[in-house]
């Protein structure tokens, strides 16, 4: 099957069964791969109201469609499940080398069901698939867990796995590829609950292509693109996301303030950063190489050696936090990587505790008598260790800042600036905060606000942009954002990285040379042997967006949950009021041009058999209205799991 592998592997942990089905010619047309082929399964096959923790739950695992080809930025696999953390669709999307020998083992998807009697990995050896003990990985740091896995199946083996916050289900836990990947939105947690550890791969095949001279000329065109343009070569290949700490202005002090360039300490500025760099890293078979790789100077982690260090962590755990120390971010970021925590969840999670600690909600009787002072690093650290084994006050942060603020009462949600569980700060009526509500994993920025061209680039990478296909935000917020969602859906399907410096090049393979999707679609075309237009790959997309908001509104999504958040400070005044009507009316519009029933946010029949998709209207008629949205199910924390202390985990 030319493009595709032509098999999904499925894993029935319960029954300690493994199954080869055929890939589907019409689902792999219709829905490409990765994210695609991920939400179509969690649709069919997730129950409305299941618990993410449960067996019935399930955990998908996709490649790109063009992962293991010759195409550049290619090396990309989706993680896909009913997240703990927000209770609606939870997916990340990760690269390194994994998603490349999983696609060349033969695989186009894993679907993994049920639970296993005891913990248990997955070795792929191209054909030959097994489930094996995994009782010594147990406790295993996901760096420890990876190098017993080479040390047992050889040094050309690439692993993904959870570390120790994803067996005590932590909410936030992620998925971690080769080391220093992570596919976030609480998909370790669900790695735990099945008692699955690892999944290791041996991939030698190759990905047959239906025309292979015409499609290795076109990825070569792509390709020179990287390793001939200025920025490319000389910006972001040179720092990676560490240049968004001057453009893309991070937060300070949960919010409190948005830090321009000027503003930003300089310990913690591109150039500094590069004090610490031993090197470059990359994914496979990128011509970028956007990652650092990093080595801590002194302290107790010296001599500690780690890469990614991405933007999102010096900002989500450092500046929101009040940490401007660099080596405190290194030794959080690799004590995230190793124990398995999204950097964000568990960033924005500690930043908004804080602020209720230092506005006076939450006291030192609350936190066991930790310290929470903006500055305070040792507190900080302490709390990680706490979230991690489920100990402590740490037991009750670890379940993440919406079950925290219901929990705790004493009007903390009105400082949780969430969308669906998940935060990206608070902002005013526009694209960001359009996005932040209408996406379909919660507030988001890699969903369709990406495209923010001339609100967020600040001149850092200005690229010819055809104003047929991709109007001005801020003339036409609503069309840009749908078209945004539109390109990053495709490029979740065929597996393409949105970069390190998000832009069109980036995301959009030969985007300078043909209108918005035409380029993607010559590549499939080349690829499969299928024909796809620019205009099929948009309908695509729109099938990949509408389906997933299907499975929301399952889960109990509806139109007041596309919310926009606010400053405690601007509820209830003029301002607030009237910025949430300009947001009210941009939501009108937004479900106008998708389909969506204007009152309620789900999408029309009429729209959805437009897209082939009559059994998602059949099934919503049939079984709705749902009960409402209020974050993931809730469960005892004297019933959660708990680990090893943190003495006997070596935190």
């Amino acid at each position: 099957m030319p493009g595709w592998r032509g098999t999904i592997l499925r894993i029935d942990l319960t029954a300690e069964k493994i199954t080869k089905q055929p890939l589907d010619r019409l689902v792999a047309r219709n829905f490409i791969g990765g994210r695609g082929f991920n939400s179509l399964t969690l649709f069919k096959e997730v129950k409305p109201g299941s618990d993410p923790l449960s067996p019935e739950n399930v955990l998908c695992l996709a490649p790109g469609a063009l992962t293991g080809t010759s195409l550049a930025l290619s090396s990309r696999i989706e993680v896909s499940t009913l997240s703990p953390y927000s209770g609606i669709l939870g997916d990340g999307n990760a690269g390194g080398d994994f998603p490349t020998f999983l696609k060349r083992a033969g695989y186009d998807q894993i679907v993994i069901t049920g639970k296993a009697k005891n913990p248990a990995y997955l070795w792929i050896d191209d054909e030959n698939v097994e489930l094996l003990d995994a009782s010594e990985l147990r406790g295993k740091t996901t760096w420890e867990t990876t190098d017993t896995l080479k040390k047992v199946h050889g040094k050309d083996v690439k692993v993904a796995c959870i570390g120790q916050a994803g067996e005590n289900m932590v909410r936030f836990a992620t998925t971690m590829f080769d080391k220093h990947a992570s596919a976030a939105r609480g998909s370790g947690a669900v790695w735990g609950s099945k008692n699955l550890k690892a999944i290791a791969v041996r991939g030698t095949g190759k990905v047959e292509l239906a025309r292979p001279e015409d499609f290795k000329q076109l990825a070569k065109e792509d390709r020179q693109f990287f390793l001939k343009d200025k920025v490319q070569r000389e910006v972001i290949a040179v720092y990676g996301s560490h240049i968004g700490m001057m453009h893309w202005k991070p937060g300070k002090r949960y919010f409190e303030k948005y830090l321009s360039g000027s503003e930003v300490p300089r310990a913690l500025r591109p150039e500094a950063w590069k004090e610490y760099e031993i090197g470059r890293y990359a994914c496979y078979g990128c011509p970028v190489g956007c990652k650092n790789t990093y080595r801590i100077p002194e302290g107790e982690y010296a001599g500690e050696i780690n890469s990614a260090l991405e933007f999102e962590c010096i900002h989500c755990l450092g500046t929101n936090c009040g940490i401007e120390d660099p080596i405190a971010i290194m030794e959080m970021e690799n004590l995230a990587d190793k124990h398995g925590m999204c950097v964000i969840g568990l960033g924005n999670t500690i930043a908004f505790v804080k602020e209720l600690y230092n506005r006076g909600i939450i006291t030192r009787k609350d936190t066991g008598g930790l310290s929470l002072d903006w500055e305070d690093r040792d507190s900080q650290f302490e709390l990680i260790r706490q979230i991690v084994s489920r100990e402590g006050f740490g037991n009750l942060v670890a379940e993440g800042m919406y079950i925290f603020a219901k929990t705790t009462g004493r009007g903390a949600m009105d400082y949780c600036y969430h969308v669906k569980g998940l935060s990206r700060g608070p902002h005013p009526p526009g694209i960001f905060s359009l996005a932040h509500a209408t996406s379909t994993r919660g507030a988001d920025h890699l969903r369709g606000r990406i495209w923010a061209s001339g609100e967020n680039d600040q001149g850092l990478v200005r690229e010819p942009v055809d104003r047929e296909f991709m109007p001005d935000v801020h003339d036409d917020p609503v069309r840009a954002l749908t078209i945004g969602e539109r390109v990053a859906a495709i490029a979740d399907a065929i597996g393409r990285c949105k970069g390190a410096v998000i832009s069109w090049a980036a995301t959009v393979p030969l985007i300078r040379r043909y209108p918005l999707l035409e380029g993607v679609g010559k590549l499939l075309t080349t690829a499969t042997g299928f024909e796809f237009s620019g205009e099929q790959l948009e309908e695509v997309a729109e099938r990949i967006y509408i389906i997933e908001r299907a499975f929301n509104i399952r889960q109990g999504i509806t139109r007041k949950h596309d919310r926009m958040p606010q400053r405690v400070e601007l509820m209830g005044t003029f301002q607030g009021e009237e910025e949430l009507k300009e947001h009210d009316r941009m939501l009108t519009e937004y479900y106008r041009m998708h389909g969506y029933d204007l009152k309620t946010g789900i999408p029309a029949r009429e729209r959805l058999e437009s897209l082939g998709l009559k059994f998602v209207a059949d099934e919503l008629e049939a079984h709705g209205p749902y009960p409402d949205w209020d974050g993931a199910p809730l469960w005892s924390l004297e019933g959660n799991p708990h680990g090893r202390s943190v003495h006997e985990l070596n935190l």
